[in-house]
Protein backbone atom coordinates (compact mmCIF):
# COMPACT_ATOMS: atom_id res chain seq x y z
CA UNK A 1 0.00 0.00 0.00
CA UNK A 2 1.25 3.31 -1.12
CA UNK A 3 2.04 6.55 1.36
CA UNK A 4 -0.41 8.22 -0.49
CA UNK A 5 -3.85 5.59 -0.13
CA UNK A 6 -2.78 5.53 3.49
CA UNK A 7 -2.78 9.20 4.26
CA UNK A 8 -5.48 9.51 1.67
CA UNK A 9 -7.24 6.43 3.74
CA UNK A 10 -8.57 7.74 7.10
CA UNK A 11 -9.56 11.40 5.51
CA UNK A 12 -12.40 9.39 3.00
CA UNK A 13 -13.21 7.38 5.82
CA UNK A 14 -14.16 10.70 8.16
CA UNK A 15 -15.86 12.09 5.08
CA UNK A 16 -18.19 9.02 4.44
CA UNK A 17 -19.13 8.86 8.20
CA UNK A 18 -20.25 12.31 8.51
CA UNK A 19 -22.26 12.39 5.13
CA UNK A 20 -25.68 10.28 4.63
CA UNK A 21 -26.89 10.37 1.51
CA UNK A 22 -23.91 9.77 -1.53
CA UNK A 23 -23.76 9.83 -4.73
CA UNK A 24 -21.85 7.61 -7.31
CA UNK A 25 -21.40 7.66 -11.42
CA UNK A 26 -19.92 5.65 -14.06
CA UNK A 27 -17.78 7.85 -16.61
CA UNK A 28 -19.08 8.46 -20.30
CA UNK A 29 -18.77 4.82 -22.30
CA UNK A 30 -18.19 3.01 -19.30
CA UNK A 31 -15.89 0.16 -18.51
CA UNK A 32 -15.77 -2.73 -16.81
CA UNK A 33 -13.63 -0.54 -14.01
CA UNK A 34 -15.59 1.87 -13.85
CA UNK A 35 -18.95 0.35 -13.39
CA UNK A 36 -17.32 -2.18 -11.20
CA UNK A 37 -16.00 0.04 -8.55
CA UNK A 38 -18.87 1.89 -8.39
CA UNK A 39 -20.65 -1.05 -7.38
CA UNK A 40 -18.50 -2.18 -5.29
CA UNK A 41 -18.06 1.18 -3.34
CA UNK A 42 -22.05 1.10 -2.94
CA UNK A 43 -22.05 -2.57 -1.41
CA UNK A 44 -19.08 -0.77 1.23
CA UNK A 45 -21.10 2.38 1.74
CA UNK A 46 -24.53 -0.39 2.37
CA UNK A 47 -22.43 -2.12 4.89
CA UNK A 48 -21.89 0.96 6.87
CA UNK A 49 -25.00 1.59 6.72
CA UNK A 50 -25.01 5.05 4.30
CA UNK A 51 -27.45 5.13 1.34
CA UNK A 52 -25.78 4.89 -2.06
CA UNK A 53 -26.82 5.70 -5.15
CA UNK A 54 -25.19 4.97 -8.33
CA UNK A 55 -25.90 6.41 -11.79
CA UNK A 56 -25.30 5.55 -14.96
CA UNK A 57 -23.91 8.56 -16.62
CA UNK A 58 -23.97 9.73 -19.84
CA UNK A 59 -23.85 6.45 -21.28
CA UNK A 60 -25.85 3.47 -21.33
CA UNK A 61 -24.46 0.46 -19.53
CA UNK A 62 -23.47 -2.33 -22.19
CA UNK A 63 -25.54 -5.38 -21.65
CA UNK A 64 -22.06 -7.16 -21.39
CA UNK A 65 -21.59 -5.58 -17.84
CA UNK A 66 -25.26 -6.49 -16.89
CA UNK A 67 -24.34 -9.32 -14.38
CA UNK A 68 -22.08 -7.68 -12.35
CA UNK A 69 -23.65 -7.60 -9.06
CA UNK A 70 -25.69 -4.55 -8.45
CA UNK A 71 -26.02 -3.86 -11.75
CA UNK A 72 -29.83 -3.55 -11.91
CA UNK A 73 -29.91 -1.30 -9.33
CA UNK A 74 -27.73 1.55 -11.48
CA UNK A 75 -30.20 4.68 -11.84
CA UNK A 76 -30.49 5.43 -15.52
CA UNK A 77 -29.99 9.04 -15.19
CA UNK A 78 -26.97 11.58 -16.05
CA UNK A 79 -25.24 14.35 -13.43
CA UNK A 80 -27.76 16.36 -14.67
CA UNK A 81 -30.92 14.67 -14.21
CA UNK A 82 -29.98 14.09 -10.62
CA UNK A 83 -31.45 16.32 -8.17
CA UNK A 84 -27.57 17.16 -6.36
CA UNK A 85 -29.67 18.99 -3.22
CA UNK A 86 -30.60 15.12 -2.39
CA UNK A 87 -26.96 14.15 -1.43
CA UNK A 88 -24.13 15.43 0.79
CA UNK A 89 -21.28 13.41 -0.59
CA UNK A 90 -20.39 12.37 -4.67
CA UNK A 91 -17.44 9.79 -4.54
CA UNK A 92 -16.30 10.47 -8.59
CA UNK A 93 -14.55 7.00 -8.93
CA UNK A 94 -11.97 6.51 -12.28
CA UNK A 95 -12.43 9.79 -13.72
CA UNK A 96 -11.57 13.26 -13.44
CA UNK A 97 -14.01 15.84 -12.30
CA UNK A 98 -14.74 17.37 -15.69
CA UNK A 99 -15.21 13.59 -17.20
CA UNK A 100 -18.32 13.31 -14.97
CA UNK A 101 -20.30 13.87 -17.99
CA UNK A 102 -20.02 15.53 -21.26
CA UNK A 103 -22.99 16.22 -21.83
CA UNK A 104 -22.40 19.94 -20.84
CA UNK A 105 -20.08 21.39 -18.25
CA UNK A 106 -19.63 20.20 -15.17
CA UNK A 107 -20.52 22.21 -11.81
CA UNK A 108 -20.78 21.43 -7.98
CA UNK A 109 -23.13 22.80 -5.39
CA UNK A 110 -20.48 23.69 -2.74
CA UNK A 111 -23.27 21.96 -0.51
CA UNK A 112 -22.10 18.60 -1.80
CA UNK A 113 -18.31 17.29 -0.85
CA UNK A 114 -16.13 15.72 -3.64
CA UNK A 115 -13.80 13.07 -3.37
CA UNK A 116 -12.31 11.96 -5.93
CA UNK A 117 -10.33 7.87 -6.40
CA UNK A 118 -8.72 7.26 -9.54
CA UNK A 119 -5.25 6.35 -11.02
CA UNK A 120 -4.87 7.87 -14.35
CA UNK A 121 -1.69 10.24 -14.18
CA UNK A 122 -3.31 12.50 -16.61
CA UNK A 123 -5.83 13.59 -13.16
CA UNK A 124 -4.81 16.43 -11.77
CA UNK A 125 -7.19 15.90 -8.98
CA UNK A 126 -9.73 19.66 -7.44
CA UNK A 127 -11.73 17.95 -4.92
CA UNK A 128 -11.57 18.38 -1.07
CA UNK A 129 -10.24 14.93 -1.06
CA UNK A 130 -7.93 13.48 -3.22
CA UNK A 131 -6.69 10.25 -3.62
CA UNK A 132 -5.03 9.95 -7.16
CA UNK A 133 -2.47 6.74 -7.45
CA UNK A 134 -1.05 6.17 -11.00
CA UNK A 135 0.84 3.07 -9.74
CA UNK A 136 -2.31 1.11 -9.67
CA UNK A 137 -3.10 -0.52 -12.81
CA UNK A 138 -7.23 -0.05 -12.24
CA UNK A 139 -9.05 1.61 -9.58
CA UNK A 140 -11.10 -1.65 -8.64
CA UNK A 141 -7.50 -2.61 -7.09
CA UNK A 142 -7.17 0.68 -4.92
CA UNK A 143 -10.46 0.09 -3.42
CA UNK A 144 -9.51 -3.50 -2.70
CA UNK A 145 -6.81 -1.44 -0.77
CA UNK A 146 -8.97 0.99 0.39
CA UNK A 147 -11.00 -1.12 2.18
CA UNK A 148 -8.86 -3.43 3.77
CA UNK A 149 -7.30 -0.52 5.78
CA UNK A 150 -10.60 0.33 6.70
CA UNK A 151 -11.24 -3.11 7.51
CA UNK A 152 -14.17 -3.72 6.06
CA UNK A 153 -15.16 -7.51 5.39
CA UNK A 154 -15.05 -7.83 0.99
CA UNK A 155 -18.36 -9.84 0.51
CA UNK A 156 -18.79 -11.66 -2.58
CA UNK A 157 -20.85 -8.89 -4.43
CA UNK A 158 -18.06 -6.56 -3.66
CA UNK A 159 -15.24 -9.36 -4.55
CA UNK A 160 -16.67 -9.35 -8.14
CA UNK A 161 -17.08 -6.53 -8.76
CA UNK A 162 -13.23 -5.38 -7.84
CA UNK A 163 -12.16 -8.80 -9.46
CA UNK A 164 -13.87 -7.80 -13.09
CA UNK A 165 -12.70 -4.37 -12.71
CA UNK A 166 -8.57 -5.53 -12.13
CA UNK A 167 -9.22 -8.45 -14.58
CA UNK A 168 -10.20 -5.69 -17.63
CA UNK A 169 -7.77 -2.37 -16.32
CA UNK A 170 -4.99 -5.03 -17.07
CA UNK A 171 -6.14 -6.81 -20.06
CA UNK A 172 -6.25 -9.62 -18.14
CA UNK A 173 -3.03 -9.32 -16.47
CA UNK A 174 -1.18 -8.44 -19.68
CA UNK A 175 -0.60 -4.89 -19.24
CA UNK A 176 2.95 -3.63 -18.08
CA UNK A 177 1.56 -1.25 -15.27
CA UNK A 178 -0.22 -5.70 -13.58
CA UNK A 179 2.20 -6.03 -10.69
CA UNK A 180 2.99 -8.95 -8.10
CA UNK A 181 0.29 -6.73 -5.79
CA UNK A 182 -2.59 -6.99 -8.87
CA UNK A 183 -2.04 -10.80 -8.72
CA UNK A 184 -2.43 -11.05 -4.81
CA UNK A 185 -5.23 -9.06 -4.65
CA UNK A 186 -7.37 -11.09 -7.89
CA UNK A 187 -5.92 -14.04 -6.09
CA UNK A 188 -7.77 -13.03 -2.83
CA UNK A 189 -11.13 -11.84 -4.81
CA UNK A 190 -11.11 -15.06 -6.24
CA UNK A 191 -10.83 -17.02 -3.29
CA UNK A 192 -13.92 -15.10 -2.33
CA UNK A 193 -15.55 -15.48 -6.07
CA UNK A 194 -14.86 -19.05 -6.74
CA UNK A 195 -16.90 -18.72 -9.89
CA UNK A 196 -14.87 -16.42 -11.73
CA UNK A 197 -13.88 -17.72 -14.16
CA UNK A 198 -18.07 -17.47 -15.05
CA UNK A 199 -17.81 -13.95 -14.62
CA UNK A 200 -15.39 -13.26 -17.11
CA UNK A 201 -16.67 -15.86 -19.39
CA UNK A 202 -20.46 -14.24 -19.48
CA UNK A 203 -18.96 -10.46 -19.84
CA UNK A 204 -16.56 -12.16 -23.02
CA UNK A 205 -19.47 -14.13 -24.64
CA UNK A 206 -21.76 -11.23 -24.43
CA UNK A 207 -21.32 -10.69 -28.56
CA UNK A 208 -24.03 -9.61 -30.84
CA UNK A 209 -24.38 -9.77 -34.42
CA UNK A 210 -24.51 -5.80 -34.24
CA UNK A 211 -21.34 -5.47 -32.96
CA UNK A 212 -20.14 -8.05 -34.90
CA UNK A 213 -20.65 -6.40 -38.04
CA UNK A 214 -19.22 -3.37 -37.34
CA UNK A 215 -16.15 -5.28 -36.24
CA UNK A 216 -16.15 -6.43 -39.53
CA UNK A 217 -16.65 -3.35 -40.91
CA UNK A 218 -13.57 -1.31 -38.64
CA UNK A 219 -11.19 -3.92 -39.34
CA UNK A 220 -11.51 -3.50 -43.31
CA UNK A 221 -11.28 0.34 -42.79
CA UNK A 222 -7.66 0.25 -40.97
CA UNK A 223 -5.03 3.16 -43.00
CA UNK A 224 -0.96 3.07 -41.49
CA UNK A 225 0.82 6.22 -41.16
CA UNK A 226 3.83 7.57 -40.02
CA UNK A 227 5.74 4.79 -42.42
CA UNK A 228 3.71 1.59 -41.01
CA UNK A 229 4.21 2.89 -36.97
CA UNK A 230 0.44 4.01 -36.42
CA UNK A 231 -2.38 1.61 -37.59
CA UNK A 232 -5.83 3.24 -37.57
CA UNK A 233 -9.45 2.48 -37.98
CA UNK A 234 -11.19 4.70 -39.92
CA UNK A 235 -15.19 4.42 -39.76
CA UNK A 236 -16.93 7.65 -40.66
CA UNK A 237 -20.96 8.20 -39.73
CA UNK A 238 -21.78 7.98 -44.04
CA UNK A 239 -20.14 4.52 -43.75
CA UNK A 240 -22.08 3.26 -40.74
CA UNK A 241 -25.30 5.16 -41.42
CA UNK A 242 -25.18 2.99 -45.08
CA UNK A 243 -24.29 -0.58 -43.48
CA UNK A 244 -27.56 0.37 -41.23
CA UNK A 245 -25.28 0.08 -38.16
CA UNK A 246 -26.49 2.39 -35.07
CA UNK A 247 -23.58 4.69 -34.52
CA UNK A 248 -24.15 4.91 -30.77
CA UNK A 249 -24.40 1.36 -30.22
CA UNK A 250 -20.87 1.05 -31.12
CA UNK A 251 -17.73 0.83 -29.74
CA UNK A 252 -14.19 0.86 -30.79
CA UNK A 253 -12.56 -0.70 -27.68
CA UNK A 254 -12.27 -4.03 -29.06
CA UNK A 255 -11.11 -2.91 -32.50
CA UNK A 256 -8.12 -1.25 -30.97
CA UNK A 257 -7.44 -4.14 -29.02
CA UNK A 258 -7.32 -6.45 -31.90
CA UNK A 259 -5.32 -3.38 -33.90
CA UNK A 260 -2.86 -3.91 -31.19
CA UNK A 261 -1.61 -7.45 -31.58
CA UNK A 262 -0.42 -5.90 -35.04
CA UNK A 263 3.54 -6.98 -34.64
CA UNK A 264 4.65 -3.65 -36.87
CA UNK A 265 2.44 -1.05 -35.18
CA UNK A 266 4.00 1.14 -32.22
CA UNK A 267 0.78 2.73 -31.91
CA UNK A 268 -3.10 1.91 -32.80
CA UNK A 269 -5.83 3.02 -32.64
CA UNK A 270 -10.16 3.09 -34.20
CA UNK A 271 -11.49 6.28 -34.94
CA UNK A 272 -15.63 6.17 -35.07
CA UNK A 273 -17.53 8.99 -36.68
CA UNK A 274 -20.89 8.20 -34.55
CA UNK A 275 -22.23 12.02 -35.11
CA UNK A 276 -20.96 14.04 -37.83
CA UNK A 277 -18.12 15.67 -36.84
CA UNK A 278 -17.70 13.34 -33.49
CA UNK A 279 -15.45 11.22 -32.91
CA UNK A 280 -15.00 8.93 -31.08
CA UNK A 281 -11.17 8.39 -30.74
CA UNK A 282 -9.48 4.55 -28.95
CA UNK A 283 -5.63 4.26 -28.67
CA UNK A 284 -3.73 0.81 -27.95
CA UNK A 285 0.16 0.41 -27.52
CA UNK A 286 2.17 -2.62 -26.88
CA UNK A 287 4.99 -1.12 -24.96
CA UNK A 288 2.78 1.41 -23.02
CA UNK A 289 6.48 2.85 -21.46
CA UNK A 290 7.84 3.91 -24.76
CA UNK A 291 4.41 4.59 -26.39
CA UNK A 292 2.57 5.84 -23.65
CA UNK A 293 -0.80 6.37 -25.56
CA UNK A 294 -2.27 8.70 -22.28
CA UNK A 295 0.06 11.46 -23.55
CA UNK A 296 -1.49 11.08 -27.10
CA UNK A 297 -5.03 10.72 -25.40
CA UNK A 298 -4.20 14.01 -23.18
CA UNK A 299 -2.79 16.17 -26.21
CA UNK A 300 -6.00 15.53 -27.60
CA UNK A 301 -8.56 16.40 -25.16
CA UNK A 302 -8.77 13.06 -23.09
CA UNK A 303 -6.86 10.53 -21.46
CA UNK A 304 -6.69 7.32 -20.01
CA UNK A 305 -3.73 4.83 -19.36
CA UNK A 306 -0.06 3.73 -21.05
CA UNK A 307 -1.06 1.06 -22.85
CA UNK A 308 -4.93 1.98 -23.39
CA UNK A 309 -6.39 5.56 -23.82
CA UNK A 310 -8.84 7.55 -25.49
CA UNK A 311 -10.51 10.86 -26.23
CA UNK A 312 -13.20 12.37 -28.02
CA UNK A 313 -12.82 15.22 -31.06
CA UNK A 314 -15.14 17.61 -32.52
CA UNK A 315 -14.34 18.28 -35.73
CA UNK A 316 -14.63 16.68 -39.89
CA UNK A 317 -13.56 13.24 -39.75
CA UNK A 318 -10.09 14.19 -42.03
CA UNK A 319 -9.20 17.25 -40.20
CA UNK A 320 -9.32 14.38 -36.78
CA UNK A 321 -7.24 12.03 -38.57
CA UNK A 322 -4.69 14.66 -39.37
CA UNK A 323 -4.32 15.73 -35.93
CA UNK A 324 -4.09 12.23 -34.38
CA UNK A 325 -1.09 11.22 -37.02
CA UNK A 326 0.84 15.09 -36.68
CA UNK A 327 0.50 14.39 -32.73
CA UNK A 328 1.73 10.72 -32.89
CA UNK A 329 4.51 11.75 -35.03
CA UNK A 330 5.63 14.78 -32.57
CA UNK A 331 5.37 13.08 -29.38
CA UNK A 332 6.98 9.88 -30.09
CA UNK A 333 9.03 11.19 -32.39
CA UNK A 334 8.18 8.92 -35.61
Amino acid sequence: MTKILQEAAPKILEAIKAANNILLHCHPSPDPDSVGSALAMKFALEGMGKNATVIRGDSEIPQAFMHFPGADTIVPKNFFEVDLSQFDLFIIQDATLDRVSSVARVAFPETLTLINIDHHASNTGGAKIDLIEPTYPATAEILFDLFHIWKLPISHDIAANLFIGIYTDTGGFKYTDTTAHTFEAAGELAKIVPDFPRLISDMENSNTLESLSFEALALSSVQTFLGGALGLSIVSYDVLKNKAIPPLGVSGAVVSAKLRTVKEWKVSGSLIENEPGHIKVSMRSKDGDRYDVSKLAVALGGGGHKAAAGATLTMPLPEAIEKIVATAKEIYNL
